[in-house]
């Protein structure tokens, strides 16, 4: 929802990426600004109104971002999608980060502005999509965002540092950074920082985009 400058410029991305891509805007003159080659659905509407969501393919849609200008509709659309919709993973762009916490606390993660890129929310709507936040010099060690899969929750810091092979640096949890204990726990849309040598970030990855398996449940 919202085909600005980030909305176009994240459509692009996922659909180079090879996801399939509707765009949802109330200004039709809005999706002048998606890529020549954009094969997307256009929707013109609202994109908290449940007919128009249900055009661009709501309901088989694996991911929601809504990245409108306007910080009531994004969080409107952001839970008509989760709540109406059922979809799986929503993040809403905010423009006022001291409504963060309210919204986290509604399982919508969200993103200020002001620290906002597109590589943010592929994040949080792709979890397989990591970018090093930090990098040491010589590149052998990254530091990268990374999304439990939701069966993680209740997980001791310690397992998941010990299944993925790294260290975690900070969580970022209900829109604040916080520095957990060894037996501290995962809890729900926490985000994990870690530190990992570089070519061992895709497989950090894939441990926790899946459910933990039986030997790496507490």
């Amino acid at each position: 929802m919202g085909c600005g400058r980030v909305g176009a410029t994240l459509a692009g991305q996922l659909e180079d990426s090879g996801h399939s891509v509707s765009v949802v805007d109330q200004n039709p003159d809005a999706f002048r600004r998606l890529p020549s080659e954009f094969g997307g659905r256009r929707v013109t509407g609202l994109g908290f109104d449940r007919d128009a969501l249900t055009q661009a393919g709501i309901e088989e849609a694996h991911a929601f971002a809504a990245v409108s200008s306007g910080d009531n509709s994004n969080i409107i659309a952001a839970r008509v999608a989760r709540e109406v919709f059922g979809v799986g993973k929503v993040v809403a762009r905010i423009y006022d980060p001291r409504r963060a916490e309210v919204y986290s606390r509604l399982g919508i993660p969200t993103v200020a502005t002001v620290r906002w890129t597109a590589d943010q929310v592929l994040r949080r709507i792709i979890p397989t999509t990591a970018a090093s936040e930090y990098q040491d010099p010589s590149s052998a060690v990254s530091v990268v965002a990374l999304e439990p899969h939701a069966d993680w929750v209740g997980t001791e810091i310690e397992l998941i540092e010990e299944r993925t092979g790294t260290r975690v640096a900070y969580l970022t949890r209900l829109g604040k950074g916080m520095v957990p204990g060894a037996r501290a726990v995962l809890q729900e849309n926490d985000v994990v920082h870690v530190a990992v040598e570089t070519d061992r970030v895709a497989a950090a990855q894939r441990v926790l985009a899946q459910p933990p398996r039986p030997e790496e449940e507490d």
